[in-house]
């Protein structure tokens, strides 16, 4: 049963109020009982509320007095500090330099072959390819074929930078001739270094184990020698003739001899000894060349003959002797010669041929190939403000990101100078012969590689060859400590105004003291130090490295002692 509470206004008729009346009387006779169930049910909602009232207040109350034990250890704590601390540590401190860098072998040649042109050559043009990409290449194995040329590898450290000729002396000469031996020619009786007799014969086997004829020395097709053999044998027929002479004229004879005198003279006073009347008429005859000593009274004018004729053999030795010397120089100087563009010396075999870009026919122009010998390296690139840390002896981490694999290695070289590292394919070549192309090519930096410095690193054990061409990664260690040091942060260290370097320590209380140090080796951002005088610093303790700002900000009028011991 509802009430209609519905209010009457001033408007409405006074019948429709009255009656409005009237019902809710009746309904309220006929309702007494329902009006008290409704009753009992308010009380007991008003029960509930109460109870749920009660039980949250208990809640508060028991939250206000029962603690966790963390809660219960922090309020224990002293309150936060307004200074950001960190520990002293104890332990061995490195610097190091991080670099990428490409494992590679320790020599890697451009083969850069030119052929000396010729009357009539043509241009060079590659006629045989002996080598393909991933083989090996022993020692003495020709690697190609340039406009019927051969070029092939020797064993040797030292780049290949003149033509090798007869005669030449020099350490190139040395490494030729150790060359030549392991390989099964023997240079004979030649002085290390020196190219001689048996330089020559070793020279030429080798040419002609390989297949080829060596070029000449000296290209005149042997006129240079033949011209030296005449002269030896003009000169030593004019030395018999000589001495063929000089005889007859010691044998004496009558003064009609003095007409043969005549013979080599012009003539006139030839004919007047020939009556032979006196010894002084018959002398004059002699002038002429090859007269005999006359009969009569000519002993005067036969000992003048006799001294000429000793004079034309003794000249006529000279020019033996000189003819000879001149034969000898010919025949020194003749043989078979080294050109510099047919040779490629490497550090050991066997080596490998990393890349092949000719084919026969295709013009000699740049690198025809790529060759790689010796243990495996790492080269890397320094920039300007790493170079000054790293220097030879230097410990080195090598680790490949790729296989996970780690290698003990050192720095090996720094390079004076910066390069750019050249586009692949491209590498900086070797020595030039005189008047000759370039025999073989130097290292160069990685392809693509950031320009620098570069660096050399050498394992200390030799690397898997799987690692060839791999981009690894390269720790330097620039420096360390000497065994365990006390370190701390670089910002934990600070200099007064009076120029002694100090640290601030924090107990647990918050409570501060300055510690006087000496700085040592710094790296990866810390710093070794050293205590002096009556300071104590050790491993464990906490050092003021800056301002906890979230602090500092709450308490604004408290002196922070924490900026004194703050960043260095």
């Amino acid at each position: 049963m509802t009430q209609d509470t519905r209010e009457v206004t001033p408007d409405e008729p006074a019948e429709e109020a009255e009656a409005v009346g009237d019902v809710e009387e009746a309904e309220e006779a006929d309702g007494a009982e329902p009006s008290a169930g409704l009753s009992r049910r308010r009380t007991w909602v008003a029960a509930v509320a109460a109870g749920a009232v009660l039980l949250s207040a208990a809640g508060v109350a028991a939250s206000l007095v029962i603690k966790s034990p963390a809660q219960t250890a922090a309020e224990a704590g002293p309150p936060p500090l307004d200074v950001l601390i960190a520990r002293v540590e104890k332990r061995v401190l490195r610097d190091t330099v991080i670099v990428r860098g490409t494992v590679t072998s320790a020599q890697a040649v451009q083969v850069t072959p030119t052929v000396a042109g010729g009357d009539g050559a043509g241009p060079a043009v590659v006629t045989k390819v002996a080598v393909r990409q991933g083989d090996k290449v022993e020692a003495g194995k020709v690697l190609l074929e340039v406009s019927g040329r051969p070029v092939f590898a020797l064993p040797g450290g030292l780049p290949v930078y003149r033509d090798l000729k007869p005669g030449a002396t020099g350490d190139d000469v040395k490494q030729l001739q150790k060359a030549l031996a392991g390989l099964g020619h023997g240079t004979g009786s030649d002085a290390a270094g020196t190219f001689g007799a048996g330089t020559k014969a070793a020279l030429g086997a080798f040419y002609k184990s390989i297949g080829y004829d060596p070029l000449p020395a000296v290209a005149d097709r042997g006129e240079a020698v033949k011209s030296a053999e005449d002269a030896v044998t003009s000169a030593e027929r004019s030395l018999e003739d000589a001495k063929a002479a000089a005889a007859n004229t010691g044998t004496g004879g009558t003064g009609s001899t003095g007409s043969t005198g005549s013979t080599g003279s012009t003539g006139g006073t030839g004919t007047t000894g020939s009556t032979g009347t006196t010894g002084t008429t018959g002398s004059t005859g002699t002038t002429g060349g090859s007269g005999t000593k006359s009969s009569g009274g000519g002993g005067g004018g036969g000992k003048g003959s006799g001294q000429d004729g000793a004079r034309a053999v003794a000249r006529a030795q000279e020019d033996l002797r000189k003819a000879r010397e001149r034969l000898a120089e010919a025949r020194a100087a003749a043989g078979p010669m080294l050109p510099v563009g047919e040779v490629v010396f490497l550090e050991s075999f066997p080596a490998r041929a990393d890349s092949v870009g000719v084919r026969p026919g295709s013009p000699v122009s740049g690198s025809a190939m790529s060759l790689s010998a010796g243990a495996l390296v790492v080269r890397g690139q320094l920039q300007e403000h790493q170079k000054g840390l790293v220097r030879a002896g230097q410990k080195v981490e090598i680790l490949s990101e790729v296989s996970g694999v780690t290698a003990a290695a050192e720095v090996q070289s720094v390079a004076d100078t910066a390069q750019s590292a050249p586009a692949p394919g491209t590498g900086s070549t070797g020595g030039q012969g005189q008047g000759q192309g370039q025999g073989q090519g130097q290292q160069a930096p990685a392809p693509g590689g950031p320009s620098g410095y570069e660096m050399l690193v050498r394992p200390l054990a030799p690397l898997d060859t799987k690692l060839v061409g791999q981009d690894v990664r390269l720790t330097v260690e620039a420096a360390a400590t000497d065994g365990n040091a006390l370190v701390v942060p670089v910002s934990a260290v600070s200099a007064q105004a009076d120029g002694r370097t100090i640290v601030t320590v924090v107990d647990g209380t918050g409570a501060q003291r300055r510690v006087e140090v000496r700085p040592g080796t710094t790296g990866d951002g810390y710093v070794e130090v050293r205590p002096t005088g009556d300071g104590t610093l050790a491993d464990g303790d906490s050092v003021v490295i800056g301002v906890n700002p979230g602090v500092a900000n709450k308490q604004p009028g408290k002196q922070n002692g924490g900026k004194s011991g703050g960043g260095s």
